[in-house]
């Protein structure tokens, strides 16, 4: 069976036509989140204030800085409930240019992506938060009085969320890479401790000059790197397997023998 190669400007239109409709879900989402907007903004900042002294909440310094938060937050959360959309897309353009096999492995790798990305928001959300807020509001005494503006904390757990999210990845990438033979065991624990390095300043970048939340964050990636190497030789023996089994059958003849 021979593969039909399309020009350049037939991927050039296939890639135009993915990115209207990824910048449309965006869009619609965006929509809708500015409609629910206040609501998202309270259970954004519910941690900061369930932490605050009585009596203490958060403030905006000028007068449009309110508006332009709530739409920075109503993009921000419109990408993050668009991602399913737009990984479709990707995935649709990528596709035709992938063997069976390697769609085979695509499928599930998108789905447990997902579920880790939302895993990693929901662990900085409900572990991560409360932690590091009252390590940074027990520094508050009778005169120094904590008032935190609402542009700089948004900012702040916006970039923490999506680090979270981003780099619980690295199972659902790990596992992806090992069914597809790209990556070993072996070759996960020779690198440990370039691994060690690598997860520290990645930790150290994603997150606020502060050591707890570098912790918070290195901390399971240290050990999401451990049972990657069990996932990946769990996932390497299997695959082992499956090329035995390839060997041992004998090639199949579409056209057939006449």
């Amino acid at each position: 069976m021979t593969e039909k190669k399309l020009p350049l400007t037939a991927h050039l239109e296939e890639l135009r036509k993915r990115l209207i409709y990824s910048f449309l879900a965006i869009g619609v989402t965006f929509a809708i989140c500015y409609a629910f907007i206040k609501q998202i903004v309270e259970i954004l900042m519910r941690p900061l204030v369930q932490a605050l002294p009585q009596g203490s909440s958060l403030v905006f310094t000028a007068v449009p800085e309110a508006f332009f938060i709530y739409l920075k937050s109503a993009f921000l959360a419109g990408i993050f409930f668009s991602s399913p959309f737009i990984l479709y897309q990707v995935w649709a353009f990528i596709s035709p240019g992938l063997y069976e096999r390697e769609k085979k492995y695509v499928y599930p790798y998108l789905v447990v992506s997902s579920v880790f990305f939302v895993g990693g928001a929901l662990f900085c959300y409900f572990i991560v938060f409360p932690v590091v807020f009252r390590f940074f509001l027990s520094f508050a005494s009778d005169t120094i009085r904590p008032l935190p503006a609402i542009r700089e904390y948004l900012t702040f757990t916006i970039k923490l969320l999506l680090a979270f999210g981003l780099l619980f990845q690295w199972p659902a990438l790990v596992l992806f890479l090992s069914r597809m033979g790209v990556v070993s065991a072996q070759a996960l624990s020779r690198n440990r401790k370039f691994a060690i390095l690598v997860i520290f300043v990645a930790a150290a970048v994603l997150t606020p000059p502060d050591i707890v939340s570098q912790l918070l964050l290195a901390g399971p990636l240290l050990a999401m790197y451990e049972g990657s190497i069990w996932m990946a030789k769990f996932c390497g023996k299997k695959e082992k397997m499956e090329e035995k089994g390839e060997e041992k059958s004998p090639p199949s003849d579409e056209g057939g023998s006449g």
